[in-house]
C-alpha cells in the first residue's frame, strides 16, 4: 500500500542485520486531517513539535499544584485544554476521554472553575489513566498496542454501549475533525450535552 491510499503515512526499512533480517516499521494516521510528520534528527529537541510540548504528566513535577499554574485562569473547555499537547503532552483525544470519565467531570467543564478539591480528582485521574495504559502496553509487540489500547477504554468510541461503572448508555458529541465520548450519569448528572453537528443535521 503506497502512502496516500488509505491510512498508512510511512513505511521505514533497515539494513539487514546479520541474519539477513530487515526490522522496520509502519505509521499510520486515520481521520481526513493528516497531521502526522517524521523526522530524522540526533537531537530531539530540535523537533519542533517536541521543543513546543507541554510538561510530562508522568513525571514527578507533574504535581497538583503544577497542574494548578497550567489549568488556572483559561477558559478554556477542560476537554479542549487535556488535549493541547503544548498545554501538557501525552494525552490527546482518547486519553482526555478516558481521564475525564475517572475523574467524573463534564468535557464542556471551564477550566478556570474547578475547585481545589476538583483539580486534585483531575490529577489523580491523569495520572492513573495514563499509568495504567503504560502498564498495559508494556512488553507489547507495536502490531499489538492498537487494540490493546482500545481494549482498556472505558468511554472512548464506545457511544452507544453501556458505561462499565454506572450502565447509562455513553453519548457522543460530534464536532468537525473529531468527537468526544461520555458517560451522562458519571460526568454530566445525568444531563446530555448539546451537539450542534448533530442537531444541524436533524434540521
Amino acid at each position: 500500500m503506497r502512502p496516500g491510499k488509505g491510512p498508512l503515512a510511512v513505511r521505514v526499512r533497515l539494513a539487514p542485520d546479520d541474519e539477513g533480517l530487515a526490522p522496520g516499521f509502519e505509521l499510520t494516521e486515520a481521520g481526513t486531517q493528516k497531521r502526522l510528520a517524521v523526522y530524522v534528527t540526533k537531537n530531539p529537541d530540535e523537533v519542533p513539535g517536541i521543543a513546543a510540548l507541554g510538561p510530562d504528566p508522568m513525571a514527578e513535577s507533574f504535581t497538583v499544584e503544577a497542574l494548578k499554574r497550567i489549568v488556572g485562569g483559561k477558559r478554556t473547555q477542560i476537554k479542549g485544554l487535556l488535549r493541547d499537547q503544548k498545554v501538557i503532552a501525552g494525552i490527546g483525544n482518547a486519553y482526555s476521554d478516558e481521564v475525564l470519565h475517572a475523574a467524573k467531570m463534564s468535557p464542556f467543564k471551564i477550566a478556570a472553575t474547578l475547585t481545589d478539591a476538583q483539580l486534585a480528582d483531575l490529577h489523580e485521574a491523569i495520572v492513573t489513566t495514563l499509568r495504567d495504559a503504560v502498564e498495559r502496553a508494556h512488553g507489547l509487540a507495536a502490531k499489538d498496542l492498537k487494540a490493546e489500547k482500545k481494549s482498556g477504554l472505558r468511554v472512548h468510541n464506545r457511544a452507544g454501549q453501556p458505561c462499565d461503572v454506572c450502565g447509562d448508555t455513553i453519548r457522543e458529541v460530534s464536532f468537525a475533525d473529531s468527537s468526544l465520548q461520555y458517560c451522562p450519569t458519571c460526568q454530566t448528572g445525568g444531563k446530555p450535552l448539546a451537539d450542534r453537528r448533530l442537531s444541524k443535521l436533524l434540521k
